[in-house]
């Protein structure tokens, strides 16, 4: 354990630099018996472009749309390949959508266009060699809160003709802001406009039973999104009778949780195994 610590720590760093790692681990991901189809678009306009990722002989295969973060304010499909070649090696269509930020939209615009590329998904996913009925929403930080929130407040979702419980078989939030008010910075009061409009924002307030399973995870040493988020919620799911499991990874920060997907960085912790874990388990 006295090497671990400054492994990860020095990760968080590779990570946070102008250098860009990700460049490092996208270049490292498996390719062999992966299909990569990019640059497709999910609805017209800027930010809707979606890259697929898909095992060569998937027929049928579980689906995961996989939402990242940035805030709200950034964020690149294109830095993802790590993700979606990891997740489609292990037998799974992974589909990485761009969506707009602030300062093009503030919320719910990104929420918007994260319910167009579920719809997406669900139509083309025979075309990929996915089942559209065992689709599951994956996102890290901000990407978790937009897939929360999207499963559970069935109004973005039905303006594709979609109910949460129908569409989704399941939700992972990995890192995710989910009970984040006051918003005291600036920035965040610009994005989710008047204060009247804050409660809308927060999945803590959208709980009602029979909604989608659940996999929250965090890590215990992320001081960007305080793992009290996750305990929040997963608390309110469990008092309305949903079905959600929690994990805290030891040591680990707001980026390692991701970056744990790539090959040479699964002994961080094992995140990706749960998740696919849970996938296997909530599409079966």
């Amino acid at each position: 354990m006295a090497r671990r610590r400054p492994m990860i720590s020095t990760l968080g760093a590779l990570l946070a630099g102008a250098c860009s790692p990700v460049a490092v681990l996208n270049a490292l991901a498996p390719s062999e018996g992966v299909r990569e189809t990019m640059g497709l678009a999910y609805a017209a306009g800027n930010r809707h472009g979606i890259d697929v990722y898909a095992p060569d002989d998937a027929a049928g295969a579980p689906v995961v749309v996989f939402l990242y973060g940035g805030s709200w304010e950034s964020g690149d499909r294109g830095m993802y390949r790590f993700l979606g070649a990891s997740l489609a090696s292990a037998g799974v269509v992974c589909m990485v959508p761009d969506y707009r930020v602030w300062p093009e939209v503030g919320f719910p615009g990104f929420m918007e266009d994260a319910a167009q590329a579920v719809g997406w998904a669900r139509r083309n996913a025979a075309a990929h060699g996915g089942a559209a009925d065992r689709l599951v929403l994956l996102g890290h930080s901000a990407g978790a809160h937009i897939a929360t929130l999207l499963a559970l407040d069935g109004d973005y979702l039905s303006a594709e003709g979609l109910r949460p419980t129908d569409a989704l078989r399941g939700v992972v939030g990995l890192a995710g802001p989910y009970d984040f008010l006051p918003l005291r910075s600036r920035t965040l009061q610009a994005i989710f406009g008047p204060e009247s409009a804050w409660p809308a924002s927060q999945p803590v307030n959208h709980v009602t039973p029979g909604v989608p399973p659940m996999l929250l995870a965090t890590g215990d040493a992320d001081s960007t999104v305080l793992p009290r988020n996750t305990e929040s919620l997963a608390a309110r799911l469990r008092a309305a009778g949903n079905p959600v499991r929690t994990r805290s990874y030891a040591g680990i920060g707001h980026r390692e949780i991701l970056g744990a997907f790539a090959p040479g960085l699964r002994f961080l912790a094992p995140v990706r195994q749960d998740v696919l874990r849970f996938v296997g388990e909530t599409t079966a």
